[in-house]
């Protein structure tokens, strides 16, 4: 890859954050969200009086009103399901805690309703934040756009009536409005919301341009390839839509499990009502009893068997750096049997530095005078190359000459006069004019084989030196590989928009040996698909816009956090805050953790439902008894879960002890 040396419009950062302004619903915003708020501040007041013995005047209104703000909502919602002839579990645990009320245990009921009210809000706010960064997304490309006529006259027209065909200005500054093909004209364009990478790509005749990309210094004339409704950005989010959408056979098939739960319980607790009834039994003895079945049938150890150590290994997660969106993407994470890694921005650190100083032979200078001469001739450009070479020379301690008659050229590099000298700085092809015979050339060509990009140094035009710049590997990629690969017994597979020299060059360096390189974000998920195909559940992890795909494609996906784009943050399942690759191996072992305690606390809630409904049924199961055990169950898998809150059990997890 040649390099650009000039000065952007925009870093791509900055340029989204403007074009594109962070826009998140407010939590409280969510009729959910306060409906749960307001039964649990109840329940936190109301309970320390149950616990000490207040008078029922000073909780039993508080209790009351907990059942009515956390479980109104999925009562009327279970009632309209009901005209569906429908039956979930959300209206059995109405019917269940009220149950409970009506026998004397107020506490049971009002906690089952609490937890089932924080679980709706929790999913109401996940899902209405991935809906605004999707939205969002559709702001990268511009809203108007300069077409123009055969004639040469210019007008603005709205983006959306651009047609094929069409030819529209691309302004030095400004976003890309269609995606098309170059006429003329050379500049550079950062299309990192498209590829990932974070360096600006030369663009010249005959080059494709994607709607949304930012363009540099150079002016473009574009001939519009695609409907605007079909270009590049357009499609990410169709397809992060529709990933999203092929979750939803997971949640169908709880749905029928819980149906046919809900429907053997209440036609259950009818009979053992009403059957002893007809052949002359008492009405308040066959009530108790029903009762009692009601109370010890309730699955409350059943929710706790599953929520506590999933929550539990979220909050160690979360003190350790990485966001799990919720308790399904936590036991998601321990299904996952392979893995496909974004190279920029996920195995790399996404900023570029120079590795190589290449001084020519003959040319009579040393490796800091060619990089003092360059990083003086770059020091007034902010392109991120030029920042990269201005820091190498700052780290050797460099004393930087003062460039004048600073100039730069798209796709070409810079120039300015230094110590009297005139000092050029960029495309070795550009500079040489396409001689490939120089020793320039063999040097830059050897360093773009190993995967660096190579800038060539000349001054008063004749050439000096090569520097090679990269991007530099993240320290723990290579441990974070291999723990990976002994997670999941395969390789991950190295899935990036990168040239497929750079993409070798690294995945030789951590292990990797499935290279897929040259990807756009659709042959990205076509890349998850065909791994699903394979019955393997994959894991993604990238960080950018292109990367949202994907990681909605995927069985899980995780977001590298400190410079993931808004939506890879809303569309993967967890983040990676503190931008820790190794993190992501521990938190998959963790989650294998939580998944064998899930195993054991349903056993449990099992067990013990299982004896106390059949001691209920074939035999006098006293009252007390019956709550007795149940809440006995009940203590017994929730203090099982939470054993994943202790920091033990992250450092067990990340040594491999906790698989």
């Amino acid at each position: 890859m040649s390099s650009t040396l000039t000065r952007p419009a925009a870093s791509g950062t900055d340029a989204r954050e403007a074009v594109a302004p962070r826009r998140r619903t407010r939590i409280f915003t969510l009729p959910e969200a306060r409906w749960a708020a307001a039964a649990l501040m109840l329940f936190l007041i109301a309970l320390p009086l149950y616990l000490t013995g207040a008078p029922g005047w000073t909780w039993g209104p508080l209790f009351a009103l907990t059942y009515a703000t956390g479980g109104w909502e999925p009562g009327w919602a279970g009632l309209q399901a009901l005209r569906e002839k429908t039956l979930d579990v959300d209206l059995l645990m109405v019917v269940a805690a009220i149950g409970a009320a009506a026998i004397g245990q107020v506490l049971d009921g009002a906690l089952l309703i609490v937890i089932f009210a924080t679980s709706g809000a929790l999913e109401a706010v996940a899902t209405a934040r991935t809906a605004d960064s999707v939205r969002g997304l559709l702001d990268l490309a511009p809203s108007t756009a300069t077409r123009l006529a055969d004639d040469g006259t210019e007008e603005t027209v709205p983006a959306q009536q651009l047609r094929v065909e069409d030819v529209v200005l691309v302004r030095p500054g400004e976003r890309v409005g269609a995606d098309g093909r170059v006429l003329d004209g050379a500049s550079e364009v950062d299309q990192a919301t498209i590829t990932g990478e974070p360096l600006p790509v030369a663009k010249q005749e005959g080059d494709e341009v994607f709607a949304g990309t930012l363009n540099g210094t150079g002016a473009l004339r574009v001939k519009v390839a695609r409907d605007p409704s079909d270009s590049v950005i357009a499609r990410i989010v169709a397809m992060v839509e529709e990933a999203s959408g092929t979750k939803a056979p997971t949640q169908l098939f709880i749905e029928k499990v819980e149906q046919r739960y809900s429907l053997g319980m209440v036609a259950a607790t009818l009979a053992l009502f009403t059957v002893p009834l007809l052949f002359g039994a008492a009405l308040q003895p066959t009530l108790l009893r029903a009762m009692t079945f009601m109370i010890v049938a309730s699955p409350c150890a059943v929710v706790l068997a599953t929520m506590p150590p999933l929550l539990s290994a979220i909050a160690n997660a979360g003190r350790h750096g990485v966001l799990v969106k919720s308790a399904v993407v936590m036991e998601q994470l321990g299904q996952i049997d392979a893995v496909a890694l974004d190279k920029t921005g996920t195995l790399t650190e996404g900023i570029p530095y120079v590795t190589d100083l290449r001084p020519l032979a003959g040319s009579g200078v040393s490796e800091e005078e060619l990089l003092r001469l360059a990083a003086a001739a770059e020091h007034p450009s902010e392109h991120p190359l030029a920042r990269a070479v201005v820091d190498a020379a700052r780290a050797r301690d460099l004393d930087l000459p003062v460039a004048e008659d600073f100039a730069s050229a798209p796709g070409t590099g810079v120039t300015a006069t230094v110590g009297g000298h005139r000092v050029a700085v960029g495309s070795p092809a550009r500079l040489l004019n396409g001689r490939t015979d120089h020793p320039a050339a063999a040097a830059a060509a050897r360093l773009e084989d190993e995967g660096r990009t190579a800038v060539l140094v000349e001054v008063d035009g004749a050439p000096l030196g090569v520097l090679g710049i990269a991007d530099r590997l993240r320290e723990e990629a290579a441990a974070t590989v291999a723990a990976l690969t002994d997670l999941t017994g395969a390789t991950p597979a190295l899935v990036t928009g990168d040239n497929p020299r750079a993409a070798a060059r690294l995945a030789h360096e951590v292990g990797i040996t499935d290279v897929r390189a040259g990807l756009l974000p659709q042959d990205k998920v076509a890349a998850v698909r065909e791994l699903e195909q394979a019955g393997r559940k994959v894991l993604v992890v990238g960080d950018g816009v292109n990367d949202a795909p994907a990681l909605a494609a995927a069985h899980t996906g995780i977001a590298m956090g400190r410079a993931g784009s808004d939506l890879a943050l809303e569309t993967a399942d967890a983040v990676v805050v503190r931008d820790e690759l190794a993190t992501v191996p521990t938190v998959v072992a963790l989650s294998r953790r939580a998944r064998r305690l899930v195993a054991q606390n349903l056993v449990i809630a099992a067990v013990f439902i299982t004896a106390l409904v059949i001691w209920d049924l074939v035999g006098t199961l006293p009252l007390p008894l019956g709550v007795a055990g149940h809440e006995g169950s009940t203590v017994i898998v929730g203090l099982n879960g939470l054993r994943l809150l202790a920091d033990g059990a992250w450092r067990r997890a990340r040594t491999g002890n906790g698989r």
